[in-house]
């Protein structure tokens, strides 16, 4: 807002670090035109949300092949975060993004998992998925094809040679998805540490 590259922000509260938020109060003459905050009832409405044409941009913990995101749980049981508006936002908006980094714990974890651990956001309300290694755009595809969209794209290149065997292996289903190795990288991770060592023969 300094930089005058937003103008001006609504939301149904603010979460700064400390510091930012004790310069906002005494700047207040500045920033009280620029921010409104609203209740939840009005910020996270699908109506209103729907009709002014949002983009939606929030983020996940994982995602999966087929397009489903988790928001809130590691590894399907810890809880992280709570799900907030996202979900509310997601559905409605004109455009729904999820953004997220390609691996965590240094490289021992993919964000782009077979099936996420945890389902808060369907296939059917994500849009488009960003990772720092790319963009994969979902919308009108197939699930073979958001499959190979998403390694290719998003997955980290230490992981898309084990999506693209996982995905080699789900058959001529019309999803990709194999019950008895869809949760193989998050098991590899509970027994040894590490998504990268997944095999999959172990899970056929």
């Amino acid at each position: 807002m300094r930089k005058e590259r937003v103008t001006f922000a609504s939301g149904c509260s603010l979460t700064v670090p400390p510091p930012t938020l004790e310069s906002i109060y005494a700047d207040w003459e500045f920033f009280r035109p620029r921010l409104l905050l609203r209740p939840q009832e009005i910020t996270n409405n699908p109506e209103f949300i729907r009709r002014i044409g949002t983009i939606s941009i929030n983020t996940a913990i994982e995602v999966d092949l087929s397009g489903n995101v988790n928001s809130t749980h590691v590894l399907g049981r810890h809880m992280m975060n709570g799900i907030g508006g996202s979900a509310d936002l997601a559905r409605a908006a004109f455009l729904s993004m999820f953004i997220c980094p390609s691996t965590a714990k240094g490289g021992k974890i993919s964000t782009i998992v077979p099936m996420v651990g945890h389902l808060d956001s369907s296939e059917h309300s994500v849009c488009v998925i960003v990772t720092e290694q790319g963009v994969a755009d979902l919308r009108g595809k197939s699930p073979s094809a958001r499959a190979r969209l998403i390694i290719e794209n998003c997955a980290h290149p230490d992981y898309q040679p084990l999506l693209r065997d996982y995905v080699g292996r789900g058959g001529n289903g019309h999803s990709v998805q194999s019950l008895g190795a869809a949760f193989g990288m998050h098991l590899s991770f509970a027994k040894r540490g590490d998504m990268r060592t997944v095999n999959w023969a172990d899970h056929y």
